[in-house]
């Protein structure tokens, strides 16, 4: 038996309002549920060079007759830092108590913060990078080694320590 086309319409109707109202139900929340999640950034301090050793020798093409004092100069290695607190700087000190010749550092282009003076290395940390807080980068190391011919030969083995530390 044919069902007369007006019949068919409503019929369709009713299957589609049923079929939309089915996915608006399901679409309902009928609870819900929550938890916290906490980041932790711990305080973060770190110092790296690029070179592991470092010789400066003195020789006779590197000397001017007739001066007692004699220097050599180095500037290829390079001091790279990142620290997330403010208020910070950077120190430097030897462990050669007392050395036969001295020795100098500078901090030389400074990508932040503030190169220190150069300075003479002695077991006291003294300041070489000032106002790093914050903040990454990177500097160039000078070191300049100085011997009078007065003290004849000899060498000195320095081990070079960097600190983050307060301003």
């Amino acid at each position: 038996m044919k069902r007369p086309a007006r019949l068919l319409f409503p019929v369709l109707l009713s299957v589609y309002v049923l079929a939309a109202s089915s996915e608006s139900v399901q679409a309902q929340t009928y609870g819900s549920d929550f938890h916290r999640v906490t980041v932790t950034v711990a305080t973060i301090t770190l110092l790296q060079t690029n070179i592991g050793s470092i010789n400066l020798s003195i020789t006779g093409s590197s000397v001017i007759a007739g001066q007692d004092l004699m220097t050599v100069s180095d500037q290829s290695s390079t001091l790279l830092w990142g620290t997330n607190s403010s208020g910070k700087k950077v120190t430097v000190r030897t462990n050669l108590a007392a050395p036969k010749y001295s020795l100098k550092v500078a901090a030389i282009n400074p990508t932040s913060g503030t190169a220190a003076s150069e300075v003479t290395l002695s077991t006291t940390s003294t300041d070489f990078l000032l106002n790093i807080g914050r903040s990454s980068g990177s500097c160039a190391i000078r070191y300049t080694a100085l011997a009078l011919a007065s003290q004849g030969t000899g060498s000195d083995v320095h081990t070079i320590t960097f600190t983050i530390t307060n301003q």
